[in-house]
C-alpha cells in the first residue's frame, strides 16, 4: 500500500482525485524566481505555504498574515498598495502565499516568477467563506451569498488571463 500523498489533506477535498492524477502526468520542472501561491480567497495558499517551502528549502512569506486584517479593513487600496510593496521587498527566491486578489490585481510583478495557481471548486470556495466569518467582506453592498458568487467569477475569467503553473505541476517537481 503506497503512502498517501503529503499535500493531500492541504487541498479542495473535491478536487483531490484529479490532482493525484494530474501530479502523476506532470512533466518535470524547475520553478525560477518566487513561487508565488496564487488563487482564490480559501483555496489553501497558506495551508500549502509552509510544506511547500519546506522541500523547496526556501522561506515562507505570507503577505495577507504580515498586512494584517485590520489594513484590509480600514482600506481596501491602502491594503493593496502595502501588498505590493511587501511582494517586491521579497529579496533570494521564496515561496509567496499571495492574498486571493493578487493575481487579478497584481499579475505584472509575477514576471521572472513562478505563479502557481492553487484550485478551489465554487462549491468549497463558498463553504470556505461561509464558514469564516472573521474575513473581511469585499463587496459589503451584496448580500453573502451574492458577493460570493459574484467575486468568484470575476476572478475567475481574471486568473484565466494571467499564465500560471498549475499545482499539479509543482506537487509532482516537490513529490
Amino acid at each position: 500500500m503506497s503512502t498517501p500523498a503529503w499535500w493531500l489533506e492541504l487541498v479542495d477535498p473535491r478536487l483531490r482525485d484529479a490532482l493525484k492524477r494530474d501530479v502523476a502526468e506532470a512533466a518535470p520542472f524547475t520553478p525560477r524566481g518566487h513561487v508565488v501561491l496564487v488563487g482564490h480567497r480559501g483555496a489553501g495558499k497558506s495551508r500549502l505555504l509552509l510544506p511547500v517551502a519546506e522541500r523547496l528549502r526556501r522561506p515562507a512569506v505570507d503577505l495577507d498574515a504580515s498586512l494584517g486584517r485590520a489594513l484590509f479593513e480600514r482600506s481596501q487600496r491602502e491594503f493593496r498598495a502595502a501588498e505590493r510593496r511587501a511582494f517586491t521587498a521579497v529579496t533570494g527566491e521564496a515561496v509567496v502565499a499571495a492574498g486571493g486578489g493578487f493575481l487579478s490585481l497584481h499579475a505584472d510583478l509575477l514576471d521572472g516568477h513562478t505563479p502557481v495557481l492553487v484550485p478551489v471548486t465554487f462549491e468549497t470556495y463558498a463553504e470556505r467563506l461561509r464558514a469564516d466569518t472573521t474575513r473581511p467582506r469585499l463587496r459589503p453592498e451584496l448580500s453573502l451569498e451574492d458577493e460570493i458568487e459574484t467575486v468568484f467569477t470575476a476572478r475567475e475569467e481574471l486568473h484565466e488571463r494571467v499564465h500560471t503553473v498549475p499545482l499539479a505541476v509543482l506537487l509532482r517537481a516537490l513529490s
